[in-house]
């Protein structure tokens, strides 16, 4: 947790209204917003990395071998073998174009990533509810939260209902954390990395309402300062780099060695010495080996596509040759190794362990019972239990961002979840068995809520069917 984190999070909701001259009910007006969004500039990252294709063109020339090509083509024009120098310099010229083709690819691929979703956010100005670019964000605007919401800027909240906030991208933990506005960074509580008043920039929330008070844009957030870590890093050559470079040293001292020695040889002998080292060079250059350069270029290339075929995206070739010589990978494991995927297996009712195939969020699975596929609905007590999972649950089964209702007509990659990934889990296992919330309540109507806490440890949710009334309860 940063300084300034710590500083928002000790403060109370009043004082934080105050500082930004704000209101949590009127919000900024839209002449103070463009006012602080040109003090403060667009809420977004800036990558102080990117290069421009020129720049990664003319870095394909700093390689020690690559240099000494350039020597000895320089040499052999001046020593009138015009062939020889050509072909140096066509290699020179198709190494660099291919690494500035992978490089330059890899750069525009990561921009597409970026450009994935266009974030919005819900802000009160001047007393009403709009929809703006996150980017247009500034500090002391209020906004509002809801389940599925991608939280836009570091915000300290002002008010919270069953909030519950997934904060894998600063944390690697796919666990919600549960927040609350009244929650006090005072010493007296727990302190926590992240606290409990307070939600981040790029965290999902998965449960539950919110409003709150932007502290913090673009760079000045948590991820922002994460960001500008990763940026300041410095990069360090690979071993493939390292060797190439000690070889390309000990080409100039050998070129040299040979070059002395072949002309104080011919001086000795009575040879003049022009025409000796002229005989010098032209020894030095063909122990230069032309090909090295472009053969590992391609070589490394050949290597990226194969990459590239398993979806693997490599910036810079030399990459591919330092994975080979890792031993050791540190690696978060949320979104990296794992999918940030929840699957229920097995289901264990009525004194019976009742086993679910399928993969990820597809709503398309088996039941299986001692290894004989079943129907739910052989067991009364197995499709009690998926209604229960899918009515006591907050959360949604989506299809390329829409509701899907229950029809299966989309690939099964195009499936995600919104909200808790627990309670998805079982949205899914309920589906596989053809149980939709939304056929259910076409007939059954919710009346209440009394939502997951930590004391009472459970969730219980009322519904009317035909007049009478039915309470669902999912216990921990």
């Amino acid at each position: 947790m940063s300084s300034c984190t710590a500083k928002w999070a000790a403060l109370r909701i009043q004082e934080v209204i105050k500082y930004f001259h704000s209101d949590s009910t009127f919000g900024l007006t839209h002449k103070e917003a463009k006012k602080r969004l040109n003090m403060y500039g667009f809420n977004k990252l800036v990558d102080s990395t990117r290069v421009s294709p020129i720049k990664i063109f003319l870095s394909q020339f700093q390689d020690v071998m690559v240099i000494i090509l350039i020597g000895a083509a320089l040499l052999s024009g001046m020593l009138g073998e015009y062939a020889d120098a050509l072909t140096i310099f066509a290699i020179i010229i198709l190494n660099a174009f291919l690494g500035l083709i992978q490089e330059y690819r890899a750069e525009k691929t990561i921009e597409a990533l970026k450009k994935i979703t266009s974030p919005t956010a819900s802000v009160i100005r001047e007393g009403e509810e709009i929809k703006i670019s996150a980017e247009e964000l500034v500090p002391g605007d209020v906004v509002l939260l809801k389940a599925g919401d991608r939280v836009p800027a570091d915000i300290r909240l002002i008010k919270s209902m069953h909030l519950e906030v997934e904060e894998s991208a600063l944390t690697g933990e796919s666990v919600p954390v549960r927040k609350d506005a009244q929650w006090a960074a005072d010493g007296k509580k727990e302190k926590l990395a992240y606290p409990r008043n307070m939600v981040f920039m790029g965290t999902l929330v998965t449960r539950g309402k919110g409003r709150g008070i932007v502290v913090s844009t673009g760079m000045e957030t948590e991820v922002g300062r994460i960001a500008e870590l990763i940026q300041e890093a410095e990069e360090t050559e690979t071993p493939l780099q390292k060797r190439l470079a000690a070889v390309g040293k000990r080409l100039v001292v050998l070129c040299l060695v040979i070059c002395f020695f072949v002309t104080a040889a011919g001086i000795i002998q009575g040879i003049p010495a022009y025409r000796m080292f002229l005989a010098g060079v032209s020894l030095a250059v063909a122990a230069v080996p032309e090909g090295m350069p472009a053969v590992v270029t391609i070589a490394l290339a050949i290597g990226v596509q194969k990459m590239l075929s398993r979806r693997a995206l490599v910036r810079k070739l030399p990459a591919v040759e330092t994975l080979g010589c890792a031993t050791v990978i540190c690696s978060d494991k949320t979104g990296t190794l794992t999918k940030n995927e929840m699957t229920v297996r097995e289901i264990w009712v009525d004194g019976r362990t009742v086993s679910v195939t399928g993969e990820g969020y597809s709503p398309r699975g088996k039941f299986f019972l001692l290894g004989k596929e079943i129907s739910v609905s052989e067991i009364p007590a197995l499709k009690m239990l998926l209604k229960i999972a899918v009515l006591c649950n907050n959360s949604k089964l989506l299809r390329n961002g829409i509701n899907v209702n229950g029809l299966l007509r989309q690939k099964e990659k195009s499936w995600k979840i919104q909200g808790d990934p627990t309670e998805g889990a079982l949205l899914v296992a309920a589906a596989k068995a053809g149980i939709w919330r939304e056929y259910i309540e076409e007939e059954e109507e919710r009346l209440g809520e009394i939502p997951f806490d930590s004391d009472r440890k459970c969730m219980s949710v009322v519904y009317n069917h035909r007049g009478r009334k039915f309470i669902y309860v999912k216990a921990l």
